[in-house]
């Protein structure tokens, strides 16, 4: 039998005589490529990490830490605070104007935002045609939620100040007397609201409007060929599906409202005596407002006020959920 021999390639090596170096298996190189593509994934999540613990979570943290002390200004500055417990809830729950802001709150955040979505919807159906000048219409329509709080909030209190407001002035001019608008415990409330209502029709007519445009026309024109008129176009088309738009247009005037300050400060100051006091506002005046400041009881009615637009947030996931499940379930 004969033999025969292959020959065999010498083994290349390395410059200085060293083997060349051997490639990982493929599973190791998996491994590395995974593990690389976490880093750059943990690396890119970092800034967005720190923000939230340096202005969310450490700011909860600090309000919880302070309604469960005694915070004076003292304690404030030297650092020990007594620890109470649960004395301040107590105390807030408890007070003579928990019941009068808690209602003026619920008062005052829902029939703004009712208005304002009705008022917003309105405007944005009628915007949707898009006739001569309506740009400039929107543009107008636009004013009062670019100008500063402080200055919509201050010119409001000159319009309808008691003496020499424009608003009494058109009233004198009817033969109506003055009403003291921002003084009468009858008419602060009312006063607040309307303005808060003012202010809050333009960014529901900017996202209910952008919401409109993704209705396709053909929608309209097909109802228009069935007889529909402007009214059923608008209850069998148009509100049903704009409503994914009008419930996060809701859920994020609901929040925005719960926590407005300025606008009632700058007006009436929570007054005349509570009339006019929501939490927001009675938590501000504890905190700042007063001339003394006492940070427990501010913090514990802003704690009471992240619970309530909690609560709100779970329910508006919760009815999400739900019409996600409906429209599964109609799906065949």
């Amino acid at each position: 039998m004969r033999v025969t021999t292959e020959p065999v390639a010498p083994a290349v090596r390395a410059p200085g005589g060293e083997p060349p170096p051997v490639a990982p298996p493929p599973r190791q190189r998996l491994h590395r490529r995974i593990r690389s593509t976490q880093w750059a994934g943990l690396a890119f999540l970092a800034p967005l990490l720190a923000y939230l613990l340096i202005f969310y979570a450490f700011p909860l943290y600090r309000n919880l830490e302070l309604s469960v002390h005694d915070y004076t200004v003292r304690a404030f500055v030297l650092g020990n605070a007594e620890f109470t417990g649960f004395a301040n809830y107590r105390d807030v729950l408890t007070s003579d104007t928990f019941g009068l802001a808690l209602r003026n709150t619920l008062l005052f955040t829902f029939v703004s935002i009712a208005a304002q979505y009705a008022i917003g919807l309105a405007l944005a159906v009628f915007f949707r045609a898009n006739f001569r000048l309506s740009g400039v219409l929107r543009a107008m329509f636009l004013v009062p939620w670019l100008l500063p709080l402080i200055v919509s909030g201050s010119t409001w209190a000159w319009m309808l100040a008691g003496d020499n407001g424009i608003v009494n002035a058109a009233l004198e001019a009817f033969g109506i007397g003055q009403i003291n608008w921002l003084t009468d415990p009858d008419w602060a409330l009312t006063s607040v609201i309307t303005a808060n209502i003012w202010l809050g029709i333009p960014f529901n007519l900017v996202i209910l409007h952008a919401g409109l445009q993704n209705i396709p026309d053909e929608l309209y024109e097909a109802a228009a060929l069935d007889g529909a008129n402007a009214w059923q176009q608008f209850w069998r088309v148009t509100f049903p599906l704009l409503r994914p738009v009008s419930a996060i247009t809701l859920l994020l005037g609901l929040v925005y409202t719960l926590k407005v300050v300025d606008v009632i400060w700058i007006m009436t100051t929570g007054g005349p005596g509570n009339v006019s006091t929501t939490l927001a506002v009675w938590s501000y005046r504890e905190a700042f407002g007063t001339g003394q400041p006492d940070f427990s009881p501010a913090a514990t009615v802003g704690n009471l006020l992240i619970l309530m637009a909690l609560a709100f947030g779970f329910v508006y996931l919760q009815l999400q959920r739900r019409q996600h499940a409906d429209q599964e379930g109609e799906q065949p």
